[in-house]
């Protein structure tokens, strides 16, 4: 059982997913109202990782589910944003030392680069 303070709400959903996959005979009718379930478990038991709810309610299907997918997407897009912000700081900090060969004072690089000049100290200094 994975981690749960409420392991009755596990049994009750297991067995609600089981008499879906029963009783429902129309796989749209079907892939919805598993999507229901798995948005509820979701929102309702945070800390359970989706390869402990996959396993534990055999949804195989986790994956091709709307809300699956749109929070994998939610998570691509967070990730790609993360990476262009790491990136363009990233050069930035490699244009300090050159600008301040070039004779540019701290002051002035920083704001060039719209970087405070704290973080262009610290690149000097990491260059030591």
């Amino acid at each position: 059982m994975p981690r749960c303070k409420n392991p009755v709400a596990f049994v009750q959903a297991k067995k609600l997913v089981d008499r879906t996959k029963l009783e429902i005979n129309s796989p749209l009718k079907q892939q919805q109202l598993l999507e229901f379930i798995e948005t509820i478990l979701a929102y309702k038991f945070p800390t359970i990782s989706r390869e402990e709810m996959e396993q534990m309610f055999d949804l195989s299907e986790l994956k091709q589910t709307r809300f699956y997918q749109e929070a994998f997407q939610e998570g691509v897009e967070q990730g790609i944003e993360q990476g262009e912000v790491r990136g363009e700081l990233k050069g930035k900090l490699k244009a300090v030392p050159v600008m301040l060969a070039a004779g540019l004072t701290v002051e002035q690089v920083a704001e060039a680069l719209d970087l405070n000049v704290e973080e262009i100290r610290q690149v000097t200094q990491s260059q030591l």
